[in-house]
């Protein structure tokens, strides 16, 4: 037996560790997605303004991470079947963040690497954390080597 798999099997393996630490969060994210159905537009729209308010009265970015992240994915819902000019091209919105890709929120939030290959929405991805992270004010940065792609996204995202 390889020594990665006899350490794995004594201390455990490290991903599934971090995916039992992350699990109840995406639980919560869906529980107040689910919750907020209910809400008009409007009221999704001033979760923006309510995070900031209670950032501003000492709450942690990672204490908003749950309603964030729901509220991300609440509004990728409501934008479902809109269409919108991407790069000169006519598209229409599809995405909602599925729980893979809120772990891949998650991690990137929590500075790790979160790999994905081609096609499993690492721009979806990244639009969670960058908006929790953009309710601080101090800006937020997405890199990407793929000029076109990262053109692209900045619109379609």
């Amino acid at each position: 037996m390889p020594f990665g798999r006899i350490l794995n099997k004594i201390a455990g393996d490290y991903n599934e560790k971090q995916l039992k630490e992350i699990a109840p969060m995406v639980i919560q994210i869906n529980s107040f997605y689910e919750d907020w159905h209910s809400l008009t537009d409007d009221q999704i729209k001033a979760k923006t303004d309510e995070f900031k308010q209670r950032l501003a009265a000492g709450e942690k970015v990672v204490d908003l991470l749950p309603e964030a992240f729901a509220t991300v994915k609440q509004a990728c819902k409501r934008m479902v079947g809109m269409e919108i000019s991407v790069k000169g091209d006519a598209l229409t919105r599809q995405m909602i963040p599925y729980d893979v890709q809120l772990v891949g929120g998650i991690v990137l939030h929590n500075a790790k690497i979160a790999e994905m290959r081609t096609g499993e929405g690492k721009t979806l991805v990244a639009t969670l954390p960058a908006y929790l992270n953009a309710l601080t004010g101090e800006g937020v940065h997405i890199v990407t080597v793929n000029d076109y792609l990262a053109s692209r996204d900045a619109e379609w995202m």
